[in-house]
């Protein structure tokens, strides 16, 4: 994605799926193909949000996608630093 453009990249897979069982996925997936970030619902009673409950994690959801993220980020980090050893 960077090779695209100069800005960072932000990936939203809570509205991108607007399902909370398929965000962790899409995070995963947007981390490995190099989104800068990610913006993600969270509530602490997301059946009781007053909008987007469907798409929102709950927080030990939220706590346990992150866990899971870890790899992944490693990975972003590696290769990030190798794309600039590679510029210079």
């Amino acid at each position: 994605m960077n090779e695209l453009t100069h800005l960072p990249i932000v990936l939203d897979p809570s509205h991108a799926t607007g399902k909370r069982s398929l965000v962790p996925a899409l995070a995963r997936a947007g981390v490995a193909i190099g989104a800068d970030g990610l913006l993600v619902e969270v509530h602490p009673a997301p059946e009781k949000a007053v909008s987007d409950g469907a798409q929102s994690l709950d927080l030990p959801q939220f706590e346990r996608m992150m866990q899971d993220l870890r790899p992944y980020i490693a990975l972003w980090k590696e290769s990030r630093v190798t794309e600039t050893a590679a510029a210079v």
